[in-house]
């Protein structure tokens, strides 16, 4: 899928009301898709006889692209609101704030934090540490980049210190900034990845 292609499709469905036109554009549009898959598919030749020796599990990775098995890497490129085919990076990252803040858009009035801590004791340090002993090790990290592991080899230094935090949180009510921030990775859940409405997010 190449630029041209893109633009001429957004110039097919514009024309969809002339009927000769948008004849004359979708045989062109054939004509190009035609075009691009045989280039690919004399790339994917030149590439499976360039790594036959050189290193066999790109040439076999290349052989399944081509024969169905393995789906190519997804193309840079996104749908606007209006349908608009976008592939400037910085419009496709305005597309995905644009649409992440409609999906979390809450109509509800925001809650007033009480300052102080009237529900009870603070948290106890065998609290948290039977917290981070329950995380589990090999996840993804966060923006932080600490893993379960690291803040385990901390041991009690690092229970006191979470506990500290945790107990300011707690009587303060004021959250930090930092803890507040999510990475969102889009899983295409069906073929049509252009579509920010077929993709599963992931919050890390």
């Amino acid at each position: 899928m190449t630029e041209d292609i893109l633009n001429l499709m957004d110039k097919r469905r514009k024309a969809k009301g002339e009927q000769g036109e948008y004849e004359s554009i979708h045989r062109e549009v054939r004509r190009k898709c035609e075009e691009a898959k045989e280039a690919w598919l004399n790339e994917k030749c030149r590439e499976i006889d360039k790594f036959q020796r050189q290193a066999p599990n790109t040439m076999y990775r290349n052989v399944e692209e081509l024969i169905g098995k393995k789906k190519a890497s997804s193309i840079g490129c996104l749908k606007a609101k209006n349908g608009e085919i976008i592939m400037e990076k910085d419009k496709i990252l305005e597309r995905w704030s644009e649409y992440i803040k409609e999906l979390f858009d809450d109509e509800r009035k925001e809650i007033e934090v009480m300052k102080g801590n009237f529900a009870g004791p603070p948290i106890l340090k065998d609290e948290v540490r039977t917290a981070i002993w329950k995380m589990k090790n090999g996840k993804a990290t966060g923006l932080d980049n600490i893993a379960a592991e690291q803040i385990k080899a901390l041991d009690e230094f690092g229970i006191n210190k979470i506990t500290e935090l945790l107990d300011e949180i707690y009587e303060t009510g004021e959250i930090p900034k930092e803890m507040l921030k999510s990475i969102f990775i889009a899983l295409p859940k069906r073929m049509e990845r252009q579509n920010v409405n077929s993709t599963v997010l992931l919050a890390l």
